[in-house]
């Protein structure tokens, strides 16, 4: 993958390897950049159908809002050292999905 690098001596744009000297001059000398940060509880509402994610750990936990004795959980992806470690829990009704933490 061939990543932006300024070339100060010719005053050019250049898009270099990081892991050999590969390095081709820029067409446009345009850069883009699309970063998207979400907080720990908004993850949970980006994807639609947790409660049947094959890849999550189930647990039998009573969902607070249906009573459903089965959820999904996961733990906070947060790296912020502040931050303690919480677990998301998605209930496994599939007309519920309803989602709280711990």
């Amino acid at each position: 993958m061939l990543y932006p690098r300024e070339d100060r001596v010719h005053r050019r744009l250049l898009f270099a390897c990081r892991n050999c000297d590969h390095e081709e001059v820029a067409d446009n000398c345009c850069v883009y950049r699309h970063e998207v940060g979400h907080i720990p509880s908004e993850q949970t509402m980006v994807v639609k159908d947790l409660a049947s994610d094959p890849t999550l750990p189930s647990t039998n936990i009573t969902c607070p809002k249906c009573r459903y004795g089965k959820a999904v959980y996961f733990q906070s992806q947060s790296r912020h050292p502040d931050t303690r470690m919480n677990l998301y829990y998605v209930c496994r009704n599939l007309e519920c999905q309803h989602r709280w933490q711990s």
